[in-house]
């Protein structure tokens, strides 16, 4: 009986002691957390008293050697109180003045009872509530931190530089992007799924596409990551001479870039390519869904284009699909000056109009060249027709003021911001944003029909929402990018990144991020109006101007 007592009794404890293991993953997942947590809240890390990198890089080898919770809490508690005791103040209160925002405020990993023990837990809490109040503020264009540490020393090929880069790189998301809110998968799993591939990888090539692979989870269309070449690495890219749409897993050309090449291979508008080098656009789709990032599916699409139509060997074996039948080209594809000169045609490049006068008394305005010093002439030429078109499937210029100003017969309020709350990081505070218009008899009296798609993304975005505050104003068109607002953008060594900085709504808060500019009408464009050379969404614009329908 004694034997059986005692063999159950080793069971017990030898299970117990399997269940307090803890995995490397778990305690760095962790550590990031406490470091960034620490890094943004304790008065002297958050005051720049301390080198909290350096520090992080002498405290890795002694939590990699800590097996279990207690050893692991042990060491971030002997961290914490090798900082200096941390100064009890007055409770915080709320401002009365700031109305904040909280969908992205989570430090409810504080208390994870798995990994850490009641007193580190007590001991984080106890520094939240006694939180370094920071004075810093933002540059007038909301474009990045006051005081912005760059790195740019690290050698990626060394492990503990690879997990202080992506402590670094997280943490600045998990406090810093107002939209965390909204991305498909919570960005602590983002930490985890990364962390065990970073830790893995084998140079700093493999750990930069480990890094950008993470970067598409932010699901924000500000987000790029661009990848410095290290010497002796500069591929020769080549480019297809046109680019075009997706439409139903096909490319569809709608413009040629290179005139005197695609007429070598009779490349036209409306042509539609199946497979690039045997595989299928949806296989491209597939392949680079790690490594854009978009807010949206219809943005993707529309991002992925250039990778498909771009290529590192010159020899391209492209596949179109003409009158039901496949139809094969062994192609020969340039450099990007070669591939986007119109030698044949030279001289004869049409300006695009900036604005003009369409039939039927309906004016049309290219938001994408129209500038400033245009918009008195434009105005003067417009204003007395029924309708005005403003074509913003595009990236317009800067020239919402004034044309708002033409539309509005009185100031209106088009957007309102969320920008970080410094003082309590990871929250956000309301702004009061921006507003189009200003008392105004003269303003203009006819129908405003924004035409848009998934080429308007942030400005373009912006714009319209603007335009919206026009008494008789339609979208016309599909759902757009889905990224408005600035962008926070970061220098490291042999990457540049960035993603949106503040958050916008309109100003009864409604969500435009991923969502994009909603139309009143939708209208996408189809294979065969391409090929007949219509424009499908400016046709139906008119049509509504003249029907109301």
């Amino acid at each position: 009986m004694q034997k059986i007592i005692l063999t159950l009794f080793i069971l017990f404890f030898q299970c117990t002691f399997a269940l307090a293991k803890i995995s490397e993953t778990e305690k760095l997942t962790a550590t990031c957390k406490v470091w960034g947590f620490l890094k943004y809240y304790h008065p002297k890390v958050a005051g720049g008293e301390v080198n909290w990198d350096n520090q992080l890089l002498e405290k890795l080898p002694q939590i990699e050697k800590a097996e279990t919770k207690e050893e692991f809490s042990l060491i971030l508690e002997n961290w914490i109180d090798e900082l200096g005791s941390v100064k009890e103040i007055a409770p915080i209160d709320a401002p009365k003045d700031i109305e904040l925002f909280d969908k992205n405020f989570d430090l409810s990993w504080l208390n994870n009872t798995k990994l850490f023990s009641k007193k580190l837990s007590k001991k984080l809490k106890f520094i939240e509530e006694n939180r370094f109040q920071s004075n810093e503020e933002f540059g007038p264009d909301f474009d990045s931190f006051k005081n912005l540490k760059n790195y740019f020393s690290f050698d990626y090929n060394d492990k503990v530089s690879r997990i202080l880069m992506l402590f670094t790189y997280w943490n600045v998301i998990e406090y810093f992007f107002p939209y965390k809110y909204v991305m498909d998968q919570k960005w602590d799993k983002s930490l985890e799924q990364t962390l065990p591939i970073i830790l893995d990888v084998k140079n700093d090539v493999e750990f930069l596409a480990a890094m950008k692979r993470m970067s598409t989870n932010i699901n924000d269309g500000h987000v790029m990551f661009h990848i410095y070449p290290s010497k002796g690495t500069v591929k020769n890219t080549v480019y297809f001479p046109a680019t075009g749409k997706i439409i139903d897993e096909k490319l569809v050309v709608t413009e040629i870039l290179g005139d005197s090449l695609a007429e070598v291979y009779n490349i036209k508008i409306g042509d539609v390519i199946t497979k690039i080098n045997d595989k299928t656009i949806k296989n491209y789709i597939d392949e680079n869904k790690n490594f854009i990032s978009a807010s949206n599916k219809t943005s993707f699409l529309n991002k992925v284009v250039n990778p498909i139509l771009t290529s590192d060997s010159e020899n391209v074996k492209v596949e179109f699909l003409k009158d039901g039948k496949s139809e094969i080209k062994e192609m020969i594809w340039f450099n990007y000056h070669d591939s986007h000169r119109n030698e044949y045609k030279k001289g004869a490049i049409k300006k695009k109009d900036k604005f003009k006068l369409l039939e039927n008394n309906v004016g049309y305005v290219n938001m994408g060249v129209i500038k400033p010093k245009n918009i008195p002439d434009m105005i003067e030429a417009l204003k007395s027709t029924k309708a005005i078109v403003f074509d913003m499937r595009n990236y317009p210029q800067n020239t919402w003021k004034e044309i708002s100003d033409f539309l509005n017969s009185k100031e209106k309020s088009f957007a309102i911001y969320t920008e970080p709350y410094l003082k309590y990081p990871g929250k956000y505070k309301w702004t009061e944003g921006a507003k189009a218009g200003f008392e105004n008899k003269d303003h203009y009296k006819g129908r405003v029909i924004v035409l848009l798609n998934e080429d308007a993304y942030s400005q373009s975005e912006w714009t319209a929402m603007c335009f919206q505050t026009a008494e008789n104003t339609t979208i016309i068109g599909s759902q757009t990018a889905g990224a408005d607002g600035n962008v926070f953008e970061f220098d490291f060594k042999r990457f540049h990144t960035g993603f949106s900085g503040i958050g916008v709504y309109y100003p009864d808060k409604r969500e435009t991020q991923r969502i994009g500019i909603v139309p009143d009408i939708e209208v996408k464009p189809t294979i065969k109006g391409i090929q007949e050379g219509k424009d499908e969404v400016l046709d139906r614009a008119l049509a509504f101007i003249e029907t109301g329908k």
